[in-house]
């Protein structure tokens, strides 16, 4: 898959192609199945760093960190800026209730969702694109995992916003 062609990424079986700013205000969208997801940045222009992002508090931690960390782990040449899972053999979550938490996060909810909050300091969040795969016949963190993996094979470096593999 090309991580930098919308068209590569849907013929991978991803839909969805949501903006986060329409997604905060209605998930119904969203399929009620384990999966999938990345989060997509489509500017034509480098992204803007904020100091205090959006991103919740959880257990009284401080999701924010400094710019030079978010410019470090900037991806150039990718849409793909975060890849995540729902659901699975020892998770009961689907698409719409990760995503979801996943959004209410970055909403400033105090929220369990501490990976990917580096999009949360994204001046241009709202305008994200959230897209999804429905897994039906494989381990949702396994295709994560390949997913994850491959990026890394093509850019040396995860994701953007994923700090573990």
């Amino acid at each position: 898959m090309n991580f930098n062609e919308i068209s590569s990424i849907k013929d991978y079986g991803f839909t969805g192609f949501i903006p986060v700013g329409q997604l905060m205000k209605d998930v119904s969208m969203i399929p009620d199945s384990k999966g999938v997801y990345m989060v997509l940045y489509i500017q034509d222009t480098p992204p803007v760093f904020l100091e205090k992002g959006t991103g919740g508090f959880f257990k009284g931690k401080d999701p924010n960190v400094q710019q030079m960390t978010l410019r470090e782990n900037w991806v150039e040449g990718t849409k793909v800026v975060y890849i995540g899972k729902a659901g699975g053999a020892s998770h009961s979550s689907t698409l719409k209730n990760r995503i979801k938490q996943y959004l209410r996060f970055g909403e400033g909810k105090n929220v369990g969702h501490w990976g990917g909050r580096f999009i949360w300091q994204l001046k241009e969040s709202n305008s994200l694109l959230i897209c999804w795969k429905v897994i039906t016949d494989e381990e949702p963190r396994k295709v994560e995992k390949n997913l994850i993996n491959d990026f890394k094979n093509e850019y040396n470096m995860r994701p953007f916003a994923n700090l573990s593999d």
